[in-house]
């Protein structure tokens, strides 16, 4: 298969997507789980091989899963990716419209050339009509995370991230750094499919809380 029949069949399976989507209406509150990287763009390689972009995914499944069977479905939560593919900043932001989603969640994992460790949250640096929200929500997931999880707490910050530009007027949107994979102890905390379950509740938790819906 030639690359541009891979591109517009990557595109017209986006398209088709969006188009679902435009049709799906509902009372549950609409949460836009956005799996960083993916495809060619690996994210951050861990010490010992593991990716940014495997990681994140697989969390962001395991929200969903939970999202099922601990909260009985009550959320109605949608994955930019599904699969290993990349998805462009536009289009995440797009998907993010036309849900007319209440939050935009971007899944990541940090790298530092120095021993940093821990967890941080992004939102938008510009006064958005959701920024207040956004930091809000960024504290609950921050502290769900952290408290729970034993993560060295590492704050909200504010950034000028393409995908939370691309959000921050739509709805409440935040950047979760989960952890460094270039940290010994974090990058294998990530390979123990416990501590995916574990970092998924997580957020899914501090989600729910924020938005206080019954969980």
């Amino acid at each position: 298969m030639n690359i541009t029949l891979k591109k517009t069949l990557k595109n017209v399976s986006f398209g088709i997507l969006l188009f679902k989507m435009c049709i799906i209406f509902g009372q549950q509150k609409v949460i836009v789980i956005d799996p960083g990287h993916g495809g060619k763009d690996s994210g951050a390689v861990g010490i010992n091989g593991i990716m940014e972009k495997d990681v994140v995914l697989a969390i962001s499944k395991e929200i969903i899963r939970l999202n099922k069977i601990v909260f009985d479905n009550e959320l109605n939560i949608y994955l930019t990716r599904y699969i290993d593919t990349l998805i462009s900043l536009r289009d995440r932001g797009r998907l993010t419209n036309v849900l007319n989603a209440d939050a935009f969640v971007s899944l990541h994992c940090n790298a530092s050339k120095r021993a940093s460790k821990g967890i941080e949250i992004y939102v938008h640096h510009s006064d958005g009509d959701y920024t207040a929200k956004s930091i809000e929500l960024g504290l609950s997931v921050l502290n769900e995370s952290t408290q729970k999880l034993g993560f060295k707490k590492r704050g909200v910050k504010l950034e000028n991230f393409q995908v939370l530009r691309e959000t921050i007027n739509l709805c409440h949107a935040i950047l979760i750094e989960m952890g460094f994979v270039t940290n010994i102890d974090e990058a294998y905390y990530f390979l123990k499919p416990q501590n995916i379950r574990a970092m998924a509740l997580a957020i899914l938790i501090g989600i729910t809380g924020h938005l206080n819906i019954k969980s």
